[in-house]
């Protein structure tokens, strides 16, 4: 994948210095006047998530009901879509004043001076890391202490069933309550995994005459090689060995992608394929779709986030059940803990006014909104509660993605420079490990090729 370069373009003329005919007309056209008789300052918020746009314009009404100077327009956009966008919108600087942030994108943004410190802006000058779930405000801090992102929400991972299958199966939920995981046998989840696999002759993968090679359903759903951080796919299985991506806590300088744990966790989750209990890559290519699998019987568990809670209650024709990741090597299961956040562009011409929005989408006004909503977890307490009612009213107990985070059971998503190299590099690798055509000890050599990315970056 080639990534783009961005540079900070000149900050944009003031009205004020144009013509006194050209500012009158460009007053008109950006501002308009409120009930109050003030001047409207108008902000652009930019946001990729279709689920979650009908909650943050709640929020924004909410916003502007309390500050009638300012008046916001949501922009939505697909995922790919929103990337290529926003570089544009930079190139041409004529980004969004405040848009949704990730945490593999904002390192570069940052380094390129295009997301604005939010520590600098009266508004979110006084945030308080401690506002939010834990270690949320830290992965938004940059290595001097700045704050490029207000936290928004946060994700977790846990297992997805259809309880149907798994009755079919002579099981039951509570048996996926206490499973466990190491990567030289599997553990009882493997066992689980197999039992759950059944061919085209209907013998389970756990009995004599199993077909590996014409499977009907699948003990685990695909999602695909997972790339440089297997979020849904290996980083929990990793994790639970004590496996950390990087050598930070939060910012890392260097991957460990060299480390025999992960490699063993890889080298057991595509294990599974020729033991005919997870789909080949053949079969998933680069765009899986887990939870169709799983909706379809094609798979029996997926693996999955959090922020996919509404497309697996949306499935038709099965009885959804949520467990929790198996325990690993460490003791207990582990997640990877990811979050969202809110940045403010450094080409905005209303910083004061734009740093008004985050702090109000950061705080419990819009985050209680946002979690009745019942789509994400938001970051903050109140929030978070707000959604596990929304979802239990849904009929979805959402204790196995909040638990892990309550016990800290969680492993940092990887805050890195060069991301968009690093992933370029070890994403074909890693479809390679999935299809059998390289084997696993080749990310020693890439994981010395990855940390030398990092050190000229």
């Amino acid at each position: 994948m080639r990534t783009t370069t961005l540079r900070p373009s000149p900050t944009r003329r003031r009205a004020a210095a144009i013509a006194a005919t050209a500012a009158a007309a460009v007053a008109l056209a950006g501002c308009a006047g409120s009930s109050t008789g003030q001047q409207q300052v108008t902000l652009d918020y930019w946001l990729w998530d279709a689920n979650q746009l009908p909650a943050y314009q709640t929020c924004v009404d909410a916003f502007e009901e309390q500050n009638p100077d300012l008046h916001v327009r949501i922009s939505q956009y697909g995922w790919d879509d929103y990337w290529r966008k926003l570089t544009a919108s930079f190139v041409a600087g004529a980004g969004p004043d405040v848009f949704t942030d990730h945490l593999t994108r904002y390192p570069e943004l940052a380094d390129r001076g295009l997301v604005l410190d939010l520590s600098t802006l009266e508004a979110t000058a006084g945030v308080d890391a401690g506002e939010f779930q834990e270690g949320l405000a830290d992965l938004w801090t940059g290595q001097g202490g700045e704050l490029y992102g207000m936290p928004k929400d946060f994700d977790t991972i846990a297992l997805f069933y259809d309880a149907a299958l798994i009755e079919e199966a002579g099981l039951s939920p509570e048996d996926l309550e206490t499973l466990d995981w190491n990567p030289d046998d599997g553990g009882s989840f493997e066992e689980v995994i197999a039992h759950l696999s059944v061919d085209a002759n209907g013998v389970r993968g756990d009995e004599d005459g199993f077909d590996a090679d014409n499977v009907e359903v699948y003990g685990l759903a695909s999602n695909g090689s997972g790339g440089v951080d297997g979020q849904t796919q290996w980083s929990w299985l990793a994790g639970s060995t004590g496996w950390t991506f990087t050598n930070g806590d939060v910012w890392g300088t260097e991957y460990n992608f060299d480390d025999p744990r992960l490699q063993d966790s890889l080298e057991w989750l595509f294990g599974l394929v020729d033991k005919g209990f997870m789909a080949p890559y053949e079969e998933v290519g680069t765009e899986p779709n887990p939870q169709q699998a799983l909706g379809s019987g094609r798979a029996a568990i997926s693996a999955n986030g959090s922020w996919m809670l509404p497309s697996y209650a949306s499935l038709e024709g099965i009885d959804l059940g949520i467990a929790s990741l198996p325990s690993g090597p460490v003791g207990h299961p582990v997640s990877m803990y990811n979050g969202l956040g809110d940045s403010i562009s450094s080409q905005s011409e209303h910083p004061q006014e734009a740093a008004r929005l985050v702090r109000f989408l950061g705080s419990d006004d819009c985050q209680v909104l946002v979690g009745q909503a019942g789509v994400v977890f938001p970051a903050r307490p109140a929030g978070t509660e707000a959604a596990r009612e929304a979802f239990a009213d849904q009929g979805l107990d959402v204790s196995p993605f909040l638990d892990r985070v309550e016990n800290q059971d969680t492993l940092f998503f990887p805050v890195t420079r060069s991301y968009g190299s690093i992933t370029a590099l070890v994403t074909p690798i890693m479809d390679e490990i999935y299809i059998g055509s390289r084997d696993v000890a080749t990310l020693t050599e890439v994981n010395a090729q990855v940390n030398d990315m990092l050190a000229g970056g």
